[in-house]
């Protein structure tokens, strides 16, 4: 992909072949439900830290100004959830941005503690990772400012899950934010760094055409054997 300061609207692009790419989605996710051989691995006993990180690039569409947020979780060391979207509204600055950014991650994170909660497993203190020093300030501090009064009123939730326990924020630099990835296009270097962070592997469109073709291969056969 290529690094561009801002994005704008593609509007002379060549439309993508969505049978074709369906084709290729339900095969890898077909791969992933028959191969225990490339399913992560529990060991009995093991224990799971819930962590989250989220960033946010402020004003990144030229067409709507709005942000591009992105967050990932963690189990343990294992990605477990991702997400990357555009803010539902324009934000002022990226202190603004992020503190937004912090609600949505927060959203799904609380739907992960819930759901980890059917299997006895209960998170509180759950760490999650900004690089805005400003957001974490106005998320840890009970006082409304003046500058943060036009804000809507559900995003400041988070600053009642930071007053009960539930999560606690903590600033982490640039270069070790690894939702970054989610916000923009990065260089080839940075992008492969931050791969190798979250423990996945970048394959090549070769690499993903012959796994693609395998699978379907392997799913064809499964068909006819049970036939």
């Amino acid at each position: 992909m290529a690094t561009k300061p801002k994005l704008d609207a593609d509007l002379s692009g060549n439309p993508v072949y969505q049978t074709d790419y369906r084709s290729k989605i339900r095969s890898l996710i077909y791969l992933i439900s028959s191969r225990p051989d490339i399913v992560q691995a529990y060991l009995k006993g093991s224990i799971f830290g819930l962590t989250a990180f989220q960033d946010a690039d402020h004003a990144r569409c030229i067409d709507t100004r709005k942000s591009t947020y992105g967050g990932i979780q963690f189990l343990s060391d294992k990605l477990v959830s991702w997400m990357s979207k555009k803010q539902d509204c324009t934000t002022m600055s990226s202190a603004e941005a992020e503190y937004v950014t912090l609600f949505a991650s927060y959203a799904q994170v609380i739907w992960m503690r819930t759901q980890l909660q059917d299997y006895g497993l209960h998170y509180n203190k759950i760490p999650l990772y900004c690089d805005s020093q400003s957001a974490i300030a106005i998320s840890c501090n009970p006082v409304q400012f003046s500058h943060t009064k036009h804000i809507h009123t559900r995003y400041h939730f988070i600053k009642e899950q930071v007053e009960n326990g539930i999560i606690e924020l903590y600033f982490v630099r640039t270069e070790y934010q690894l939702a970054d990835m989610f916000t923009k296009a990065l260089p080839e270097d940075r992008f492969k760094y931050l791969v190798r962070r979250i423990v996945m592997r970048c394959l090549t469109p070769a690499e993903l055409e012959v796994l693609v073709e395998s699978t379907l291969y392997v799913h064809q056969t499964s068909i006819f054997i049970y036939f």
